[in-house]
């Protein structure tokens, strides 16, 4: 392995141990700084993926990155919803922490520990892949972007929450970020008893791509892109695209 390879490995690492220790109290601060607006953005990825898939009938969703298990429950939710016949909901996550507290939450669903870029699955076996803000956290995003590719069905699609890098702020966006670089980390740090990992979050979307930077990585690595809106004065952005 390079010596690039071995940074990156134990960037990623850091990462993960850092996402075991807040797992304890990973969704009371992130309800407390939401104020569960991620609901709303959730339930939209959703609807707008089974309106694109344009199907009744969907073997298998993969959640990567799935932490405490939220966006899965949401699959399944919108799905029976949408009168959709779902079959299997995996999530796989490098943190087995955070998996811990999913299977408890959410026991029916099935459960792997796995990097992004490293997914324990067979090619052409999924129909959709999710990861919802968990992108940013990848170290090698464009092998784990690859690697969605090779593990989804022919037109099967991506689904990314994220983030993003705010290319041209306004000045409400301007507010917005302060809010979320100073103030959300303490409330964060607070109820974890973990500053620097609340600290670490912000930091990471500044140093995230753009939207427009991630649309080119979803193309390079095999995708057409659906659709693209960012929600809430451009807090969260929702991608969609489809494996050619």
């Amino acid at each position: 392995m390079s010596s690039q390879g071995k940074k990156n490995d134990a960037k990623q690492e850091k990462i993960v141990e850092m996402f075991d220790d807040i797992a304890p109290t990973y969704d009371t601060a992130n309800r407390v700084m939401s104020m569960g607006i991620d609901k709303s953005w959730r339930r939209k990825a959703c609807d707008l993926s089974y309106e694109f898939s344009a199907s009744t009938s969907i073997n298998k969703i993969v959640d990567v990155a799935c932490g405490t298990g939220d966006m899965m429950e949401f699959w399944r939710d919108r799905a029976e919803k949408s009168g959709i016949a779902l079959g299997e909901i995996v999530g796989i996550d490098p943190s087995n922490g955070m998996v811990d507290v999913a299977r408890k939450k959410y026991p029916k669903f099935n459960y792997k520990i796995a990097k992004a870029t490293e997914l324990p699955l067979p090619d052409e076996d999924a129909d959709i892949l999710s990861i919802t803000y968990g992108i940013r956290n990848v170290v090698e995003r464009e092998e784990a972007l690859l690697e969605f590719h090779r593990v989804l069905k022919k037109d099967g699609l991506v689904v990314i929450l994220e983030f993003m890098k705010n290319e041209n702020p306004s000045l409400i966006a301007k507010i917005m970020n302060f809010y979320t670089n100073k103030i959300l980390p303490k409330v964060g740090g607070f109820i974890s008893k973990n500053l620097e990992a609340y600290e670490y979050l912000p930091n990471s979307i500044e140093d995230f791509s753009t939207v427009t930077n991630m649309q080119k990585e979803l193309e390079n690595a095999g995708f057409e892109m659906l659709y693209t809106k960012s929600f809430s004065m451009d807090i969260s952005t929702l991608l969609i695209a489809r494996k050619k």
